[in-house]
């Protein structure tokens, strides 16, 4: 190596003759930029699609709990708004469950109305299949749920 290498080449010198950066494409090899080429277009039109399928179920998945919500005003007569709505991400399935105070208060400090949503929307509201109450300040856990009605009565979702 040269003393008057900068640290640059004397670094790139230390790597094998294949490894190092080369001047010029060797003989009989022009076609390699094409396929790389191609190659990396593959990949980002994957990356592409991929960013805008989760984009959309994104968005579904949000229009739908908005859906929920309005749902769960509809059918208690409450406007309040602090309502939780949680999905069903153990199963991915787009049953979801809606909860609420059934008088006025905040979240969780009166008894709680939870319905179990299901199906499409249809006029800007999904199907209330079942539901059950929930005592002040107690979590959305079997245990705790009390009259239960609907399916969820029959699916073993509440204490016997």
């Amino acid at each position: 190596m040269s003393a008057d290498a900068t640290p640059l080449k004397r670094g790139r010198q230390r790597l094998p003759a294949q490894l190092r950066p080369r001047d010029a494409e060797q003989p009989g090899s022009g076609r390699l930029w094409r396929v790389e080429t191609v190659v990396l277009l593959l990949v980002g039109l994957l990356l592409a699609i991929a960013t805008v399928n989760d984009v959309v179920l994104a968005t579904h998945t949000n229009h739908r709990l908005v859906v929920d919500l309005r749902t769960w005003r509809h059918y208690t007569g409450h406007n309040y708004k602090n309502v939780s709505a949680e999905q069903d991400i153990r199963k991915y399935t787009t049953t979801d469950v809606v909860c609420g105070n059934t008088t006025p208060g905040p979240p969780k400090e009166r008894i709680q109305l939870c319905l179990q949503v299901t199906g499409p929307t249809v006029k800007g509201l999904r199907a209330a299949r079942g539901g059950w109450y929930l005592p002040p300040k107690a979590d959305n856990l079997h245990r705790y749920r009390y009259g239960c009605f609907g399916p969820p009565k029959q699916q073993g979702v509440c204490p016997r």
